[in-house]
């Protein structure tokens, strides 16, 4: 393979760009979690996070064999056929939802980072559920790259080049979370949308990303209008005084 080629360059470019697309509502719930750690241990989870997201990839893509099998069906639903990948798809996105609706919970009932919930969480804990959510995460993501790329080096690269972008980007995108509780909400609300969408496509109902995808870029234009809103009037009243 000429890795210097046109086609070789233009593929590895074009899914180089899918990862880091797939891969941003990964950073959203890897900054929610590491969140909820203290923050000088929430650096190093958003890194060990990231990483075993890029491991778990890596891993599915020398697995392709296996990976391919999971489409045939293991058993009916409400006369409809499971395979292995829809399981995992339903299983991910039930675990999305709850995490979600949980989170969403805490927050409006004042369940902070100073409260007991706070004190709860363990750093083993917090990587567990990152764990848990980057298998579902990667399955799509290998799948499509899968799809789009007969090279399985070409993935590889890619995959370790998106992982790298966004590790670059995980701090400001965690701290800016953070900072702003109401971003914070919709960033859940996202993973609410992306859990019923992985919870559908379980069960052979897909919706395509770009709608997904406009909503999201919608509804974050508008909460950064709001918050260039809120920034204005609170700075008219120190101008006057």
């Amino acid at each position: 393979m000429d890795w210097f080629s046109a086609e070789t360059l233009i593929a590895l470019a074009t899914l180089t760009f899918l990862e880091i697309v797939l891969g941003v509502d990964n950073i959203i719930f890897i900054s929610i979690l590491s969140g909820k750690l203290p923050p000088a241990r929430q650096a190093g989870a958003r890194r060990i996070g990231l990483l075993l997201a890029m491991g778990t990839r890596i891993l599915l893509l020398f697995s392709l064999t296996w990976v391919v099998k999971l489409t045939a069906p293991l058993f009916a639903l409400w006369s409809h056929e499971i395979s292995g990948r829809d399981l995992i798809l339903i299983l991910g996105g039930l675990f999305l939802l709850f995490k979600s609706t949980h989170e969403i919970h805490a927050r409006i009932e004042g369940e902070d980072e100073h409260g007991p919930e706070r004190r709860a969480v363990s750093f083993a804990g917090v990587l567990a559920q990152i764990a848990l959510l980057d298998v579902v995460f990667s399955l799509d993501s290998v799948i499509t790259a899968v799809g789009m790329v007969d090279q399985v080096s070409v993935m590889v690269v890619a995959v370790i080049v998106s992982v790298v972008i966004m590790m670059v980007a995980a701090a400001p995108i965690s701290g800016f979370v953070n900072r702003h509780p109401t971003v914070k909400i919709l960033a859940l609300s996202f993973l609410l949308l992306i859990g019923l969408s992985l919870l559908l496509e379980g069960f052979d109902h897909h919706i395509p990303k770009g709608y997904i995808y406009f909503a999201m870029a919608f509804s974050v234009v508008v909460e950064m209008i709001n918050i260039g809103l809120r920034r204005l009037l609170d700075s008219k009243p120190k101008e006057h005084a």
